[in-house]
This record gives structure tokens, C-alpha cells and sequence, in this order.
């Protein structure tokens, strides 16, 4: 009988191993913690006349508010001349300003472990935000609907190396203009549990993005702590919006997180030089941080900086070039020069499908924000076409590639394993390392594995259907959605949040511009 009982349990003992190994794993790794040296590209001199060039253009050239009187009340008050909506902002004004801007904060995400970091030497990586259209392997090129919307969130909570759920990760052309926000967030909030972005289409979508937050998280932990960062874009050159304005208010003022960032085309929004658009950038990022300080003292804020060039001939946007990566490794010294946390970066590439030339645009960008100090990447994985398309297959190979970033971050082991002297005492010329006690020790977690790319011999390959990139990629989105399993929510959170979303649709007709 005993040994009976003894099998019994070795036969359970079996079962459990393989339902352990059949078990769905949703697992999400730490956002990133950099243990290597950031690529600084500008010297002390070139630094300097940077920063006296931006200062000269703060004071002399001005920067537009328009249609945005509290805030030019704010800046006059500040000691700023006002002249029409023109702002001249003083030498070391802006300097002075930002001083009350923390240099990292964290951003809460309803599951506390996914919370992140934003900041100092993190790097918090976030999908494709914007695009109108999406693409598929099956449907091709189409504008987006709400159904897409829900399945780039439900893959970027299967996505192991996304720390951040994004914001608008495609733009749900079936959802009327002045409603889809509500069911944008409502999607981040029920399908994930990662951290998310809030609206900036206009202030009062900002503001639900707020209310909606205080449902759930409560009303006075959001009052205390940054649940959100969104995107305030620069209507560069030197420009800013009433809209945009308008939800930097909203968000500064609940003390939520804001990425205040330029958005250039290098020769048509910006000089074609590197240095002159770097000037412009850092003039630009100042009188914006500046003002959502005097919004709110200690509001949190990223020195943002999307910028490409542009190909002279067609006028085309262009990503991936080393201009661009010049400018990000640039701004990104401004941005630790004055203590702020730095948002540049992504899966850029000009390529209409995921090609090779899409490969290669995004990887420069991807290794440019790794080695430039990027803390936030926005747009790491699913951007098509110069930012009109979200791509379901890039999506998943970016996604997939993101986790080399997560390698190179971590630097070269220097520990007694990582010497790994034992294993060269062992092994001794002629031998192989196959089968010593390092390799036996070390195997599982020696070399980043990847979850998309075929490595198998040409036969092998070849009789698994001759797969490119795209069909496996496509395989794996299949594989994701099919696994995926929504977050728990609790149940009086949910229906508050239905409630809100139901009564806020019902309160105003359909509008679609």
C-alpha cells in the first residue's frame, strides 16, 4: 500500500509538471534599468552654445500661446513680455522654473508589480500611439476600428518586454470623434493592468481620462500620485495650442504625468542642421515644462523630442537616420543636464509594410533611444508608414525585439560565474564547453531567446512551410490573442466604470470631427 501511495503521488507529481508546462503564463518583465554608459555625442563647449542659443531664442524670438489667455496671464505674471501671443521669456527664467520639476517619478499602474519607473537610469518602453490605419497580413492596409484598438491592448498585455500600455494605439475611426477616448481608456483599463496614457484630443477628454482614473484608483490616490502620462505635442516651430494647452492644464493641475515634446520634421518644422534643431528643441521643451510648473509646482514632466528629417526630394519624412539619432543622443545630455527625465525614440521606419527596410529603420531608433538615455519610449512597437499605420505583425516583431534591449541593457557580467575561469580550467585546450559545469549551470540563461525569429537548418525549415518573418509574426498574433486571458477587475470598479463611460456617450450627440 505505501509503495501504491508512494507511485500515486509520483503519478501526481507528473500531472502537475504537465499541466505546469501546458499552463498560459502571462509574464511581464521589470521595465529596464540600464547598467551601461549613455552615448554623449555634444562637448561641454557645444553644450554650452546650445543652451545660450535656446536662451537667446526664448528671449528674443518668443514663443506663441495662441488662443490661450490664462496662460499668458500665468507667464506675465511669471515676468515674461507679452506682446500680442507672443512670449518672451527672460534669460534663466525657464531655468529657474523647472527647478520645482521632479527628476524621475513613478507611474502607477492598477497592478502595483507593473508600476514603473520614469527617470534616472530606466527606460519604460510603450507601443505605437496615433496611427489612423492598421494592417494586417490577412486584411492589408484599412482604417482602424474599435475591435483593432481592443486587440493592440490585449497584445501589449501578452507582450512580455512592454512595460506601458500606451494610449492611442490606433485611432477607432467607428467610434465618434468626441466618444472614442471614453472607450479607448475603458480598454486600458479593463483589458490590461499596465500603465496607460491619458486623452489630449481637447481638455475636457483630459479631464475624463482624470475622473475615470479617480474610479479606479480612488479619488485621493490620484489626487497624491501620478496614474497617467499623455503626450502634450509642440505645434513646432515654437508654437503651442489652445488644445494641447489646454490638457497640460488639465493633467499638471491633478498632478499628472506629461511628456512635453517638440514635434519636428528636420527642414520643414526645424533647421536642417543638427545643432539648430537641437536649439530649437531645448527652447521649445524649456518654455513648456516651464509653464506646467507654473501650473502646478512639482507636476511631473518628461523633456520630450520626436524629430526626423525630411527627403529633400519628395518632402517624405524619413526615420532612422543618423541625423535623427545624432538629435536624440543630443537632447538627450539637455535633458539629463537639467535633471529631467527623457522621452525619445521608437520603432520608427518609412515603410509601408514590415520589410527589411522597416527592420532597419527601427533598429537604429531602437539601439539610438537604448544607447541616448531614453527613460520613456513611445511608439517601441507597431509603427508603419511614417506613423499612419498600425502594423498587428510589426507589433509582435518589435515587440519580440525589444527583449535584445532588455540584453544590452544589463551590461557584461563580471561576477566569478560570468569569468567563468572554472569552465576554462575544465574544458582545457581542444576540449568543448557542451557538456562542462558552467554550460550545464548556465544554458537556460546564457543567451537571449528569441519568441518569433526562425534559427533552425534550411530542411527543418523548409519542411515547416518555408516561413518568412511575417507569416510567424502573423502565427504569433494569433498565438496571443488566443492565449489571452483579461486581468481580474473588481466587480463594483467595473460597473462604476461602465456607468461613467454609458452616461458620458448618452450626454451629447455623435460627433465625427
Amino acid at each position: 500500500m505505501a509503495e501504491a501511495g508512494r507511485r500515486r503521488a509520483r503519478g501526481g507529481g507528473g500531472a502537475a509538471r504537465r499541466a505546469e508546462r501546458t499552463a498560459i503564463h502571462i509574464e511581464t518583465a521589470k521595465f529596464i534599468e540600464r547598467k551601461i554608459p549613455n552615448l554623449e555625442i555634444l562637448n561641454e563647449e557645444a553644450l554650452s552654445i546650445i543652451e545660450e542659443n535656446a536662451e537667446t531664442v526664448l528671449a528674443e524670438v518668443g514663443v506663441n500661446f495662441v488662443e490661450c489667455p490664462e496662460a499668458l496671464e500665468l507667464w506675465r505674471e511669471a515676468g515674461a513680455e507679452i506682446d500680442g501671443e507672443r512670449v518672451r521669456i527672460p534669460r534663466g527664467l525657464c531655468r529657474e522654473l523647472i527647478k520645482t520639476a521632479p527628476s524621475s517619478y513613478t507611474q502607477h499602474a492598477r497592478n502595483p508589480e507593473k508600476s514603473v519607473e520614469i527617470g534616472g537610469n530606466s527606460l519604460v518602453l510603450a507601443p505605437v500611439y496615433g496611427p489612423p490605419f492598421v494592417r494586417d497580413a490577412d486584411g492589408g492596409r484599412r482604417y482602424a476600428t474599435m475591435d483593432d484598438f481592443n486587440k493592440f491592448v490585449k497584445l501589449g498585455y501578452m507582450s512580455k518586454y512592454l512595460h506601458h500600455s500606451g494610449g492611442t494605439v490606433c485611432e477607432p475611426t467607428d467610434v465618434a470623434v468626441n466618444k472614442r477616448h471614453l472607450d479607448m481608456l475603458h480598454a486600458h483599463m479593463t483589458l490590461s493592468d499596465k500603465p496607460y496614457m491619458g486623452s489630449v484630443t481637447e481638455p475636457s477628454r483630459a479631464a475624463d481620462s482624470v475622473e475615470m482614473s479617480k474610479i479606479l484608483f480612488g479619488e485621493e490616490f490620484v489626487d497624491q500620485n501620478a496614474v497617467m502620462t499623455s503626450l502634450i505635442n509642440i505645434n513646432s516651430p515654437l508654437t503651442f495650442d489652445p488644445i494641447m494647452v489646454g490638457a497640460l492644464d488639465v493633467y499638471a493641475k491633478a498632478g499628472q504625468g506629461c511628456i512635453i515634446s517638440p514635434f519636428i520634421v528636420g527642414g520643414a518644422m526645424a533647421p536642417v542642421s543638427v545643432a539648430g534643431t537641437l536649439t530649437q528643441v531645448l527652447a521649445e521643451v524649456l518654455a513648456g515644462i516651464a509653464y506646467s510648473q507654473l501650473v502646478r509646482k512639482g507636476a511631473p514632466v518628461i523633456f520630450g523630442c520626436f524629430v526626423t528629417s525630411i527627403d529633400m526630394n519628395s518632402g517624405a519624412p524619413t526615420f532612422g537616420t543618423p541625423e535623427a539619432s545624432q538629435i536624440l543622443y543630443g537632447a538627450g545630455q539637455l535633458a539629463r543636464r537639467y535633471g529631467l527625465p527623457f522621452r525619445s525614440g521608437g520603432g520608427l521606419c518609412a515603410s509601408k509594410l514590415p520589410d527589411a527596410q522597416a527592420a532597419y529603420e527601427t533598429a537604429h531608433t531602437h539601439n539610438a533611444a537604448l544607447l541616448g538615455g531614453v527613460n520613456f519610449m513611445l511608439h517601441s512597437c507597431g509603427w508603419l508608414e511614417g506613423g499612419l499605420v498600425s502594423s498587428f505583425e510589426k507589433f509582435v516583431m518589435d515587440a519580440d525585439q525589444l527583449g535584445v534591449l532588455h540584453r544590452l541593457a544589463e551590461g557584461i557580467d563580471m561576477s566569478e560565474n560570468g569569468q567563468a575561469m572554472d569552465a576554462i580550467r575544465e574544458v582545457g585546450p581542444g576540449g568543448h564547453y557542451l557538456g562542462c559545469e558552467h554550460t550545464q549551470a548556465n544554458f537556460k540563461t546564457a543567451f537571449w531567446k528569441t519568441d518569433l525569429l526562425d534559427y533552425k537548418p534550411f530542411e527543418t525549415w523548409h519542411e515547416e512551410g518555408a516561413r518568412d518573418t511575417v507569416t510567424l509574426a502573423k502565427a504569433r498574433v494569433e498565438k496571443l490573442l488566443n492565449d489571452y486571458q483579461q486581468p481580474a477587475m473588481d466587480p463594483a470598479i467595473r460597473e462604476a466604470l461602465d456607468e461613467y463611460v454609458a452616461r458620458k456617450k448618452a450626454a451629447e450627440p455623435d460627433a465625427f470631427v
